[in-house]
């Protein structure tokens, strides 16, 4: 055995050696095929992280990871599935149970009737969508991306050899899709639709008229559709519509989704895809040289998430509607910038052509400053040039400097009573009547701990005084510093 081991790492060592001079190492075009300007574009967050890490006063917004923290049933869950040794090799395309979970859920948000055996439970959504450009496309074929889109689209279709193909929305019409653009970008070698419904970033919801006619169009020239449903149930004002369960879509839509928005669990990994059985008897090709099934504690708790959607989704969902307003109001009065208002999700679409400047120009005093911003893609044929964000967590200024007065909604740092930064809570159905004032003084050890623990909303007691000093500040007029930065 000492020998096997010794023998092993002296491969690697040698494998490890530089290749002599003027010999190239012979790389796959693979991943340079697949590194392209989407996922260049998160080199914003990795110099974010990195600041902070050097311990600079700096606001991560850069990837739409909640900043609230999973629920504790859920956490539970898993740790009782660890206890119980649930830690060896699972079913390649998901438990039984867990396949159960997602595809009742599927049906009773509005799809069309699917059972366990039209679902493979994947890596998370990003992996699922690596799954069906893998299953559906290859070289020499062409997908069309509505566009605006979330940055490894392009990356991930060009991993099955096929060619992304932009189709760009009307953007003075607020971004929502065009079938006229969306037919003439056909050739013979189409072969897929994929877009994010709701969309990332507008956060825009598609009307059931508008998938209509995305459905007609890939009915009739034999079309896959690939949709991204992961923000789905964090819709405002407008409910969610699958396109699947549209006449004559179950069989050629492919449906990506995950728990990692809905229920704050971007880092437990779960996605999954839902489609026609044969897909997913493919699938299961995929699977085995790839995830190999997720580890059964994780899909212990992937099934309670499920079981507890109807207490956990509701408040998550009205905890970014909140933010939404927040930033929307607050936005109104911004002079030379307009929001796009979202009908879902956690971002918000800036539109700064006013300003004469687009977000590359816009980056450079953030980045010197205290925040963190990331170009936006230049796709769309308006060239409309904007900063998207997850709605703001932190919009704060010096204390007695013109503080926003619905602070509330952000991470609360300490219980002092006299804290400078204690604001008046408005009424909030978070809240759940825990108190009327909350503490939001901005230290960048609380910023990565908001929420941490609950799901919902934390307040601590102060005197009066306290609070007419504090509403005194709050309301009063002065610069804001700004902290923005954009999502993933």
């Amino acid at each position: 055995m000492n020998g096997r081991s010794a023998a092993i790492r002296l491969t690697i060592v040698a494998l490890a050696e530089p290749a002599a001079k003027g010999t190239p190492w012979n790389y796959s075009e693979l991943v340079q095929r697949i590194a392209d300007d989407g996922t260049a574009a998160w080199n914003i967050h990795f110099d974010a992280l990195a600041a902070r890490a050097r311990g600079e006063d700096v606001i991560v917004l850069s990837v739409g990871d909640p900043d609230l923290a999973t629920p504790q049933a859920v956490v539970e869950s898993a740790v009782r599935g660890l206890r119980a040794g649930d830690t060896h090799y699972t079913a390649l395309t998901g438990e039984p149970a867990l396949r159960a979970a997602i595809a009742t859920d599927f049906r009773n948000a509005g799809g069309c009737e699917a059972g366990p055996e039209n679902v493979c439970v994947v890596a998370g959504a990003q992996t699922g969508l690596y799954f069906a450009a893998l299953l559906l496309t290859g070289p020499g074929d062409e997908v069309l991306v509505l566009h605006p889109c979330y940055v490894t689209y392009d990356a991930t279709i060009r991993a099955s050899g096929a060619e992304p193909v932009a189709v760009a929305p009307a953007a003075d019409a607020g971004f929502r899709p065009d079938p006229t653009a969306i037919e003439a970008a056909i050739t013979p070698r189409t072969k897929a639709i994929l877009f994010a419904n709701p969309n990332n970033p507008t956060g825009t919801v598609m009307t059931p008229d508008e998938l209509a006619r995305i459905a007609e169009i890939a009915q009739r020239h034999d079309l896959w559709v690939i949709s991204d449903e992961v923000y789905a149930p964090l819709c405002f004002e407008r409910g969610h519509t699958p396109i699947a369960r549209l006449d004559g879509m179950a069989e050629r839509a492919v449906t990506v989704s995950s728990l990692s928005k809905s229920h704050a669990m971007t880092g437990w990994r779960v996605g999954w895809l839902v489609g026609p059985r044969q897909m997913i008897d493919h699938a299961q090709n995929l699977a085995l040289v790839m995830v190999y099934g997720l580890p059964g504690f994780i899909q212990q708790a992937a099934v309670s998430a499920f079981e507890q959607a109807d207490r956990i989704v509701p408040d998550m969902r009205q905890v970014y509607r909140d933010r939404r307003d927040l930033m929307l109001a607050a936005l109104a009065e911004a002079p030379g910038i307009q929001a796009l208002q979202p009908e879902a999700g956690m971002f918000l679409m800036v539109d700064v052509r006013p300003t004469g400047m687009g977000s590359a120009q816009l980056r450079p005093p953030a980045v010197a400053g205290t925040g963190r911003v990331r170009p936006g893609r230049e796709r769309v044929r308006a060239r409309r040039r904007g900063l998207r964000a997850p709605v703001l967590r932190l919009l704060e200024g010096p204390a007695g400097a013109g503080v926003p007065a619905h602070r509330d909604l952000l991470p609360r740092a300490c219980r002092k009573e006299a804290c400078p930064w204690l604001i008046r809570r408005r009424r909030n159905p978070a809240s759940r009547g825990r108190g009327s004032y909350g503490c939001c003084v901005p230290t960048a050890s609380t910023r990565s701990s908001a929420f941490r623990g609950s799901t919902r909303f934390r307040s601590t007691p102060a005197s009066p005084a306290a609070a007419s000093a504090t509403s005194r500040r709050a309301t009063s007029k002065g610069p804001v510093s700004w902290r923005t930065a954009t999502p993933g």
